[in-house]
């Protein structure tokens, strides 16, 4: 059984469905906001948009009960809220790992859509850059 047959299973059929549309969704829009991170007048609003984006898949995959999204999320969240405190350009190890984040989701967008197992989290997304440089 895949994730998406688990999913659909355990929860309401139209809840498992919207999550699918939804976070589609908020993959497809990561990647523009990641490197519009690098343009200074869009700096605090794309921090904003991707603060927004990973709240919702942090709560949203709690309910559900995907764990290792949940995990992420977070992780990712307290990253971008740190961004969001300093008020600081980001850096292109930022955005690098920023960009390597989204294609981890996107790989869990294809599980879902092709109801695979999620995949494992890659060790190397659990280290946050170095924020300062």
């Amino acid at each position: 059984m895949g994730i998406k047959a688990h999913l659909e299973a355990n929860f309401d059929y139209e809840i498992v469905d919207e999550f699918l549309d939804h976070y589609s969704l908020m993959v497809d829009s990561m990647e523009v906001m990641i490197i519009d991170l690098s343009k200074p007048e869009l700096h605090d609003r794309s921090v904003d948009g991707l603060f927004r984006v990973f709240h919702t898949i942090k709560s949203a995959s709690a309910f559900l009960g995907l764990e290792s999204m949940r995990k992420l999320s977070a992780l990712v969240e307290d990253t971008l809220e740190t961004l969001r405190e300093s008020k600081k350009q980001v850096n292109e190890e930022t955005i690098n790992w920023l960009l390597e984040i989204h294609d981890m989701f996107a790989v869990w967008n294809d599980d879902l859509r092709f109801d695979n197992e999620l995949s494992k989290v890659k060790f190397s997304l659990l280290k946050i850059p170095d924020l300062d440089r």
